[in-house]
């Protein structure tokens, strides 16, 4: 099981942990733990250990190598599972370079009528365009949405916006901007306004006041993006 033995120093290296911390941490001796490192398996209960420790899965910690994942991706399989924190039942598509590090997608105007049923499609999201901006941070995901219509002034119809994915909706803050993909609506860029934890839902106003405010229940939500900068 290589990935196995190089996937336990790797989550290790990764938390900062000395091999003494972990291995008490498990409940072994640190020659296990350095053995286990090296190319020994652990039996099924140490196994076990290492799994609730970090918090992954057996499965991915023998079939997956951790360390060929972009910093964006081992962050998304690291976390918890719940529902409103996004985790891994919003599993997101997305494109790396040669080096595996993450490339941000370009929806056009075109392309945003068939994100909705193309959003989770691998082959959907590879055949968009994209690019990577060095200055953005690269544990975070982003993609590239081209406005339509008049409801966001003083952004303007055609302009592209970079976002940020948002996988805890939870943290999703009053009077800013977000993408929010719905099941009705499609791709839809709004002021929202978080009223999950009270009544299920988003309010979400345009800009413009010449647009009425309207609800959208959290369960229609499928993907959120929080607005970072315009490109003109």
């Amino acid at each position: 099981m290589p990935s196995l033995n190089s996937n336990i120093k790797f989550l290790r290296r990764a938390k900062s942990l000395t091999q003494e911390t972990l291995a008490n941490a498990i409940g072994i001796s640190r020659s296990k733990l350095a053995g286990y490192e090296l190319n020994i398996t652990p039996p099924l209960e140490t196994l076990l250990a290492f799994s609730d420790y970090f918090g992954v899965s057996v499965d991915l910690l023998i079939r997956k190598d951790l360390s060929s994942l972009s910093e964006y991706k081992l962050r998304q399989v690291l976390e918890t599972d719940q529902f409103l924190k996004g985790k891994n039942l919003r599993i997101l598509t997305t494109t790396v370079d040669v080096d595996g590090k993450e490339l941000i997608e370009v929806v056009s105007q075109k392309a945003k009528a068939s994100y909705l049923a193309g959003f989770s499609d691998p082959d959907f999201i590879e055949e968009l365009p994209r690019f990577s901006l060095p200055f953005l941070p690269t544990d975070k995901k982003h993609r590239v949405f081209q406005l339509d219509g008049d409801s966001m002034l003083p952004i303007p119809e055609g302009a592209w916006i970079v976002c940020e994915y948002m996988d805890d909706w939870t943290a999703l803050k009053d009077g800013e901007r977000y993408v929010v993909v719905t099941e009705q609506d499609g791709v839809t860029f709004k002021i929202a306004y978080n009223q999950i934890k009270e009544k299920e839902r988003l309010l979400l106003c345009s800009s413009n006041p010449i647009y009425k405010p309207f609800y959208v229940n959290i369960s229609e939500v499928r993907e959120l993006w929080k607005y970072r900068l315009v490109i003109y």
